[in-house]
């Protein structure tokens, strides 16, 4: 029995331009040496959930139809380094970036809010979630900033330090 893999998941569940900017990202990720894992314990039992590494360190997790149908979202990591702190990008990233830090509105509910702090391209945001940011559905431009997203972050991997300039 061989296992499914992501792109089997986009091409069943998502449709149109939600597919092709699902099925570009991953292209991205797998030309880029990314493991994909598929979660299957606890809460993500039954969802189409998958962590994304690069040399054993978390880089994204991504969910496929999971919390709405048609749907997929991507959390980013950046490992507690500073690696977007104030990486040199342009305005336009910068605003794609900023409007998808995932900032805590409200209960914590069973610890996924650790009230983090962080500099994300120079501008400071409190209360986030453990993830920095959160992509719902992403369109072609926010996938592009996504893919500059992993560029500095695989940087500051190969690097094994903070992104710096």
């Amino acid at each position: 029995m061989f296992e499914q893999k992501i792109e089997d998941f986009i091409i069943e569940y998502l449709a149109g331009d939600t597919q092709k900017n699902a099925l570009e990202f991953v292209k991205y990720l797998r030309e880029n040496e990314m493991q994909f894992y598929r979660d299957k314990n606890g809460y993500w039992e039954d969802k189409l959930y998958w962590w994304i590494k690069y040399k054993e360190q978390y880089f994204c997790f991504i969910l496929v139809n999971g919390y709405e149908d048609g749907h997929w979202g991507i959390w980013f990591e950046d490992g507690g380094s500073d690696c977007y702190a104030d990486f040199p990008v342009t305005e336009r990233i910068k605003e794609i970036a900023w409007a998808n830090v995932d900032v805590f509105k409200g209960d914590c509910g069973g610890g996924q809010c650790e009230g983090l702090r962080k500099v994300i391209f120079g501008k400071l945001f409190e209360s986030l979630y453990r993830t920095l940011m959160f992509f719902d559905n992403p369109n072609t431009e926010a996938v592009e900033c996504m893919k500059k997203l992993g560029k500095i972050r695989k940087a500051a991997i190969l690097e094994n330090k903070e992104c710096t300039n």
